[in-house]
């Protein structure tokens, strides 16, 4: 452009109330426009010079690269001056310092002809826009990671509680959340959305429960939202969200403790399930009959203590990181329980060959996992396994305790069920849990298709009301059912 097509495009637009350029500069000020290499680019055309953005570290961050004496680009920099001017060489520069909250910029424009009026309104009123720009771009970084490191404080306080450490849960969040998780006992909800508006639904979570409860978005399931609160409100708060959003369902947990939550967390995804066949597209987790419930609690409570006994011998911190991260891998795959605990699925894995180890067992066992499952859930549902030492219970094994009437009469209503089927899917299901939860296997030992037996297993899921393909509380219940009338042989632990 010459200073002539300037002059006459200034008068042409003068009757608008700005020159033309100005406008043009202004357009890149709309959302859709802030681009500052954008800006730089169109100031290179509009003054017909060769322009550069650098930072105060000589770095270039947009327009073409420039050889520039140093020692002034540094004063410039540096606020030492505002602006330079410098002709010589055939060339014509101009060095500007554009401030912005984090450091400084300057901005180098050399042309041919001399700056006049114009070319030096076109530079300064470009180097306000370019900080602007600047500005708002890091403000609105500042933003984004402030809410990242608020996401990540969020998740870091869930995943103690997973560990039931809720001491220092309570200290984490007491800085941003006073008051959070002063409440004993608490509830855990899992919304599922697609993926795609899952950050949406979490940010609406927040804001729907006035920050008074710890929404997380999962770490394991890219479309789930976690809530964690101690407010009865929060359950209507969460289903008017689900009424507004046509593809989330939410399931809920009953009222846990803090220190059992990872036990709320299964509870809810389970509700979740049933959620999604539900007109309402919501499910609290329903309160069933326990087999842990039918037994003598002084009995249960000293069995689980010498199940787990191989393990007291190591120091305290350790015993419950491994027994967390065995609670929530029975429950959930490795790679599910990585992302839970924010750890590795190879440290997950090492911890839990420990615990076999130590306990002389094989997890592939689907009725060795029931068993640990149940030592597990009985140490933290009554009191960490301390029981009266001199007692009778103390003599109890297992096969006591599954043999008990209440126990036995459980046991077979449940798996009476299953026997009006003409399939025989009572022996199809026992033979599935006798090889570990293998279909491949299950069906060479009864000679049928592994997709016969995967339906005849799916098929008993709503007979039985529990999910079984998915491993965790439901699977194990069924196989201590199966322990207790004798349909499969009980393990052996080195505990006992």
């Amino acid at each position: 452009m010459t200073g002539g097509k300037d002059t006459a495009h200034g008068t042409a637009t003068e009757a608008a109330g700005r020159p033309g350029w100005a406008r043009e500069l202004l357009e890149h000020l709309r959302p859709a426009g802030r681009d500052v290499r954008r800006v730089v680019d169109w100031l290179a055309g509009a003054v017909n010079a060769e322009v550069a953005l650098r930072d105060g570290a000589g770095d270039l961050l947009a327009g073409a690269p420039l050889t520039l004496d140093e020692a002034l680009a540094a004063d410039v920099a540096s606020g030492r001056i505002a602006s330079a001017a410098w002709d010589g060489d055939g060339r014509h520069l101009r060095l500007v310092r554009i401030g912005h909250p984090t450091g400084a910029c300057v901005l180098a424009v050399s042309r041919r002809m001399p700056f006049d009026r114009h070319a030096s309104d076109v530079v300064t009123h470009t180097a306000q826009v370019i900080e602007l720009l600047l500005t708002a771009h890091e403000t609105q970084a500042a933003g984004v990671r402030l809410r990242r490191a608020t996401a990540d404080l969020r998740l870091a306080i869930l995943q103690l509680l997973m560990v039931e450490d809720t001491v220092s849960a309570r200290r984490v969040a007491a800085g941003l959340w006073p008051g959070l998780l002063d409440a004993e006992t608490a509830c855990v909800y899992v919304l599922e959305s697609d993926p795609s508006v899952r950050d949406r639904l979490a940010a609406e979570c927040i804001e729907r429960t006035q920050e008074e409860a710890l929404v997380v978005r999962c770490p394991a399931v890219d479309g789930h939202v976690i809530v964690l609160s101690p407010r009865e409100a929060t359950a209507a708060d969460l289903r008017s969200l689900v009424g507004r959003h046509p593809d989330t369902f939410v399931g809920g947990s009953v009222w846990q403790s803090l220190a059992r939550t990872a036990t709320a967390y299964g509870q809810a995804v389970s509700a979740l399930a049933v959620a999604r066949f539900r007109p309402d597209k919501t499910a609290v987790y329903a309160e069933r009959t326990h087999p842990e419930r039918l037994m003598d609690p002084a009995a249960l409570r000293t069995w689980a203590a010498r199940v787990l006994r191989p393990l007291d011998a190591l120091p305290h911190h350790t015993r419950a990181e491994l027994l967390a991260t065995t609670r929530l891998g029975l429950e959930f795959t490795a790679v599910a329980t990585a992302k839970i605990l924010g750890v590795s699925r190879n440290t997950v894995r090492a911890r839990m060959d420990r615990v076999e180890s130590m306990l002389g067992v094989d997890f592939d066992d689907v009725t060795v996992r029931a068993v640990v499952h149940l030592a597990l859930h009985t140490q933290i549902n009554l009191l960490d396994g301390q029981g009266p030492a001199d007692s009778a219970a103390s003599a109890r094994r297992l096969t006591e305790l599954l043999s008990g009437p209440a126990v036995s009469s459980w046991a077979r209503e449940l798996l009476d069920r299953l026997d009006p089927d003409p399939r025989n899917v009572r022996r199809t299901l026992r033979t599935w849990i006798a090889e570990g939860a293998n279909a491949e296997r299950a069906a060479q030992a009864l000679g049928m298709h592994a997709q016969t037996v995967r339906e005849h297993v799916r098929s008993a899921e709503p007979v039985l009301e529990r999910q079984l393909l998915a491993a965790g509380t439901d699977l194990y219940e069924v196989a201590l059912a199966h322990l207790a009338v004798g349909d499969l042989e009980q393990p052996r632990f080195a505990g006992e």
